[in-house]
């Protein structure tokens, strides 16, 4: 005796079945939702990142002067700047003591991009480097503030 099973045929509609345009929807909308919620707090976070990155170079570059300074016996004149630091001197009296590059890359530039300003002497020491913020000007408050290496 054979014994038959019954098998109701799944209908292909239901294999093939989709998401529906308001289902696709209600997902973008909660996305959009969250977005706003924890963007501006990721956005905050770059903000700080790039201040504690700009005060880290500070004082790497404050070091490598040292070292210069060491070295030269005087720290680089504002004229000469922080290219001091990686660009061996072409007159050879200096050349002959100049044990550099100081730092293993140039550092031109914050984290936002801007020129660091490198005095020497400075106001408040034998040097001064500074970062004018992301706004690039003297001045300001929050990530526009000014980074001095005095600080």
């Amino acid at each position: 005796m054979h014994t038959f099973t019954l098998r109701r045929p799944v209908s292909r509609s239901l294999r093939h079945r989709g998401f529906t345009l308001i289902e696709l929807l209600i997902v973008m909308v909660i996305l959009g939702l969250l977005a706003s919620l924890v963007g501006p707090r990721l956005f905050g976070q770059v903000d700080s990142s790039k201040i504690k990155t700009t005060k880290a170079q500070i004082e790497m570059m404050g070091a490598a002067l040292d070292t210069y300074r060491l070295d030269m016996g005087r720290y680089p004149a504002t004229e000469q700047g922080l290219k001091a630091l990686w660009d061996k001197p072409e007159d050879a009296a200096l050349a002959a003591k100049w044990r550099g590059p100081y730092l293993k890359k140039p550092v031109n530039n914050d984290a936002w991009g801007n020129p660091y300003v490198y005095k020497s002497p400075g106001t408040r020491g034998d040097y001064e480097i500074s970062s004018l913020g992301s706004d690039g000007k003297e001045g300001g408050e929050g990530d526009a503030a000014d980074i001095h290496s005095y600080q």
